[in-house]
């Protein structure tokens, strides 16, 4: 008997109750990671090539695409003269990654032709987008009728023109056969050129209500 009873002894073990049951462990606060601490402190680098048509109009626009870039966005851009492109990277104060692609493409539709106004709108709005097509990839049209073609996008004094862009809410630069535009991303896409193809075809009136209810 003595020996049972030093052995209940022996495996007592005290619990030890906390005397708050409500109070739990502080949580952790961890502060969002900033651009360079999510590429283990590397610098990260865009560059976008100048053409030559748009070198003189870059000297002009410099400060306009200069300030919201380095004051608003935090992202370090530069002109490099011998290589006759411009550069982008990040700083230590960029707060988000998404920033150095935003100001690429930022500079990117100002080399395509768009104005500063209308290409600002890529750094405040997310589901914007550049795309650009070619005329021949809608229809094959040589000599006069291509360059009759143009003409009925242009329209007179750019009529036309302004009717695709406020119809389809876009922004449309036409660069000889290339047509570059700014449009808003949609989750059923159409194929290219989805406000140039009843253009070639009937008048201007009726393919703008077309295209309009098309996108609509």
């Amino acid at each position: 008997m003595q020996s049972n009873e030093a052995t209940t002894t022996s495996m007592d073990v005290e619990a030890v109750v906390p005397s708050d049951f409500g109070t739990l462990p502080m949580k952790p606060k961890f502060e969002p990671l900033k651009a360079h601490e999510m590429s283990d402190g590397r610098v990260q680098f865009r560059k976008v090539n100048v053409p030559p048509h748009r070198y003189s109009p870059l000297k002009k626009s410099w400060m306009e695409l200069y300030t919201p870039v380095y004051d608003q966005m935090k992202v370090d851009i530069r002109m490099n003269l011998k290589a006759r492109r411009v550069e982008l990277k990040t700083r230590v104060d960029t707060p988000d990654v998404s920033n150095l692609q935003k100001c690429a493409d930022f500079v990117h539709a100002f080399m395509l032709g768009f104005d500063v106004i209308d290409a600002i709108a890529l750094l405040r709005l997310d589901e914007l987008y550049v795309e650009s097509f070619e005329i021949k990839d809608v229809k094959t049209l040589r000599g006069e009728h291509l360059s009759r073609a143009i003409g009925r996008l242009s329209g007179k004094g750019g009529k036309t023109k302004f009717a695709i862009e406020n119809a389809t809410k876009t922004r449309i630069v036409i660069a000889d056969t290339k047509i570059p535009h700014i449009r808003v991303f949609q989750k059923h896409q159409s194929r290219k050129g989805f406000s140039l193809q009843p253009y070639f075809r009937v008048p201007c009136w009726k393919s703008i209500f077309k295209t309009k209810s098309s996108i609509c």
